[in-house]
């Protein structure tokens, strides 16, 4: 099988999520803050030329992410994912002016090199365009309920990195089913074009899943620190992704002796993520800082 496409078009996603993250931090740093809702905020930013230069890598992010689902497996997509945040401290140094210390490079080696021994020892297969209702039935069924098991805890804890880590869980479940639905949907364009699209379950439930995703990431960026939500998030998302591929789509993952070799990269990009996300110029990039500039001393 093929993955080179489909790993292009998975970095790329990976890539342009960087990009509108940082570039929209640096249009929201341009206009003028307040403490209370603003009606002419969104006027405001779309006066601001990088505010729309954003919008247009979220959309490229979307058409990306849509052909590498279209083309390759879950198994190997979505865990490129992880590569969105390093990417975007990496632009952000650039862009924001910020500077990442030696350890911050490290972290960022950290995820890339996990990421490269966890694919390579997984060396996942497999690629089926569409799934049976038995599947998806009992696959959903685990993550709704997986969802509000969630959102019940999260919501029973105060603010703080419990309740952060809770509602970051919830995004990364959801970005996961988004990904699983869209997958098939992309497959339903190809073969029976826009009409067949518009018409099949798949299509509506990866729109309803996208919302759930960017309503739990804001609650998670709401109710505690980056450094419990953006683990949960990045790992999350990479590891229910793999478990959906597997028992929706059927693709397969090397066991065995390869096993190790893939929670040592496994654990590698958790320790790599974990460091990024305590970075200042991290927070900076979230708004967690406030009034902080985006830089981290060296």
């Amino acid at each position: 099988m093929d993955t080179l496409l489909p790993v292009l078009f998975a970095v790329g996603a990976a890539l342009s999520n960087a990009f509108a993250t940082v570039l929209q931090r640096k249009a929201a740093l341009s206009v003028p803050r307040s403490d209370k809702l603003r009606a002419g905020l969104m006027l405001d930013l779309l006066r601001r030329p990088v505010w729309l230069v954003g919008i247009a890598a979220v959309i490229a992010a979307a058409v990306c992410q849509a052909v590498a689902l279209a083309t390759g497996p879950m198994t190997i997509v979505q865990p490129l994912f992880v590569l969105e945040l390093p990417l975007a401290l990496v632009i952000a140094t650039v862009l924001l002016r910020g500077r990442l210390s030696r350890s911050g490079w490290a972290a960022v080696c950290a995820v890339v090199a996990g990421l490269a021994v966890a694919l390579l020892a997984a060396s996942p297969e497999g690629n089926r365009t569409h799934a049976p209702m038995d599947r998806w039935i009992p696959a959903l069924a685990v993550c709704a309920a997986l969802l509000a098991g969630l959102v019940t805890v999260a919501l029973r804890r105060p603010e703080g990195r419990g309740r952060a880590a809770c509602f970051g869980l919830a995004t990364a479940v959801s970005y996961a089913v988004t990904a699983a639905l869209m997958k098939t949907s992309m497959h339903t364009l190809d073969d029976g074009g826009v009409t067949a699209f518009l018409t099949t379950w798949q299509t509506y439930g990866f729109a309803l899943f996208g919302m759930a995703a960017l309503f739990f990431l804001e609650n998670a960026m709401q109710a505690g620190p980056l450094v419990a939500s953006q683990p949960a998030i990045t790992l999350g998302d990479a590891g229910v992704s793999l478990a959906l591929g597997i028992t929706i789509y059927e693709e397969h993952v090397r066991g065995g002796w390869w096993l190790p070799v893939q929670l040592l990269g496994g654990a590698l990009i958790a320790a790599g993520v974990l460091a990024l996300s305590k970075l200042p110029l991290a927070r900076a990039l979230t708004g967690e800082d406030g009034e902080a500039a985006a830089v981290e001393a060296p």
